[in-house]
């Protein structure tokens, strides 16, 4: 069984050199930034340009970092080919006029998530012309990731909403965005035509998005019940929207990497284990990394860099190192007894010949 399992590390996501989109997500708390800063910075070694996009509210890649990024991609210290950014696509677009932002605020109470696929759409429109070799998304939370991804089909049924509309109520539109005090620049034609680009523009996306050539998903945990829960979760509605998904991170992986004696923590280490067989059970097709639980928070490039190490390496505890030169010692120990061992029985026997 050990032999059909896939390596424990992301070195695939580094050789698949199609890939031009990399989703990570899980649940809160898990350390997604953590795991998608870091594997900017892989990427990054063997890509020509990477830009990770922050698309959580609580934006934490400015503190994984150490350095303030805005909704403008920032070359990240330290690097000549990465960049960040944070956005948040529920903010109204600031460049619309107020009568034009008063009709999109109603269009966004007819449509549920309109709103934030339309700020989706924009980042994504912007994020297209900039032209770079990948992108990494550190996303929201489950919850929030999951309606990232039906953007499109969202987007897709505002346009039909609003199409019929047009088609029912023929002028009445005009007069409406009139009644808002709209003026022709901001009039009906102009919302419609940028909303149609903006399908255009997510309709390509998503072929994009469908494409396992061209987009993953990374699913972070940690090997607790709800975390299990949540992945599974996940990578149900990722098969669902026909997105590829092979790579499982489980962070804060507890290892007997010294005598512990705490209790606690070894009660933790066994929870922990009934979890990591469950994950290897129902994601025997995944490559599956593990990562240890440090006694230290992963921030700043030095230490991201640091402890990028066990992402394309497989984690081995300095106990099971300890333990092969115990053995050896052991060994050889017991073969000089065993040596000293013969040299006694055989001048025993010199002497009982003599006798």
């Amino acid at each position: 069984m050990a032999e059909e399992l896939l390596e424990g590390t992301v070195q695939n996501l580094l050789d698949q050199e199609t890939l031009k989109w990399v989703f990570v997500g899980g649940k809160g708390g898990v350390g997604k930034t953590t795991c998608s800063s870091i594997l900017s910075i892989l990427l990054s070694r063997v890509r020509s340009s990477v830009l990770i996009i922050s698309t959580d509210p609580a934006h934490n890649l400015s503190d994984a970092f150490q350095q303030r990024f805005t909704k403008a991609p920032t070359l990240v210290n330290g690097f000549s080919n990465l960049y960040a950014m944070e956005v948040d696509p529920t903010v109204e677009n600031e460049e619309v006029g107020e009568g034009m932002d008063g009709l999109f605020s109603e269009l966004a109470n007819a449509i549920p998530g309109i709103d934030e696929a339309m700020s989706f759409a924009e980042m994504l429109k912007l994020v297209q012309t900039m032209d770079y070799s990948v992108i990494v998304f550190d996303t929201a939370p489950t919850g929030h990731t999951l309606r990232l991804l039906q953007f499109p089909s969202t987007l897709e049924k505002g346009l039909s909403k609003i199409m019929s509309l047009k088609s029912r109520f023929g002028g009445v539109l005009s007069q409406v965005t009139r009644m808002f005090g709209v003026d022709d620049e901001f009039g009906e034609d102009a919302i419609l035509g940028r909303l149609e680009g903006m399908r255009d523009v997510i309709e390509q996306v998503n072929r994009q998005f469908k494409d396992p050539d061209l987009t993953t998903f990374v699913c972070v945990c940690i090997p607790e019940f709800l975390s299990l829960y949540e992945t599974e979760r996940l990578v149900q509605e990722l098969t669902k929207f026909e997105i590829d998904t092979h790579n499982i991170i489980i962070n804060q992986v507890i290892y007997n990497d010294e005598d512990v004696e705490s209790k606690l923590l070894k009660a933790r280490m066994r929870m922990q284990q009934k979890y990591l067989d469950q994950f290897y059970m129902l994601y025997d097709d995944f490559h599956i990394t593990k990562l240890p639980l440090l006694p230290q928070e992963v921030t700043g490039v030095e230490a991201l860099k640091d402890f990028s190490g066990k992402f394309v390496r497989p984690y081995e505890p300095a106990t099971s190192r300890d333990s092969v030169e115990d053995l050896e010692r052991k060994i050889s120990t017991l073969k000089q007894q065993l040596n000293d061992a013969e040299a006694e029985l055989d001048r025993i026997r010199k002497g009982k010949q003599k006798a």
